[in-house]
């Protein structure tokens, strides 16, 4: 019988419907108390969206709006499963997971980031990740260490 008798999805919006799934970091899922919490959030979000979108009567249309939620929920699923919630840095002596720390660059410029998972980086609100290159160099370093960076130096100003 020919498609256009049926009421089967073409391959064309079948292929609309099948997301690919969210890179998952080969690194360690290390996790804020607030990063996991987000992550929860984020889950809670995921479900409710792809519930909504089962309310839809069109088949199609459906399955075009539960795309998004479904390939969230999968992701969401395996970075909670891999969660490793870390404890809070045990002093502002070393620059750790979870410290906030100020650096100066020699080109006069100050900057402070909280050191987080990656999932809950966001450089523009003050968070990197801990694999990121600067965090990585600056940790385990205490308050007046200088590190290269590139061809920049940065001296660690303050750990919070």
């Amino acid at each position: 019988m020919s498609v256009a008798f049926t009421k089967e999805e073409s391959a064309e919006t079948a292929a609309e419907t099948l997301l690919p799934d969210r890179a998952i970091s080969p690194h360690p899922n290390l996790v804020t108390k607030a990063g996991l919490t987000a992550l929860e959030a984020q889950m809670q979000e995921a479900r409710a969206a792809y519930e909504a979108a089962a309310t839809i009567d069109d088949v199609n249309e459906k399955r075009r709006q539960q795309a998004g939620p479904l390939r969230d929920v999968r992701y969401l699923s395996e970075r909670l499963r891999t969660a490793q919630l870390m404890p809070e840095p045990a002093s502002n002596e070393i620059v750790a997971f979870g410290s906030t720390v100020t650096f100066s660059r020699d080109d006069g410029r100050v900057q402070k980031y909280r050191i987080v998972g990656e999932d809950e980086a966001d450089p523009k609100a003050g968070s990197i990740s801990y694999v990121a290159p600067v965090a990585r160099i600056l940790m385990g370093k205490a308050v007046g260490d200088v590190v290269t960076v590139g061809d920049q130096e940065l001296e660690v100003v303050a750990i919070s």
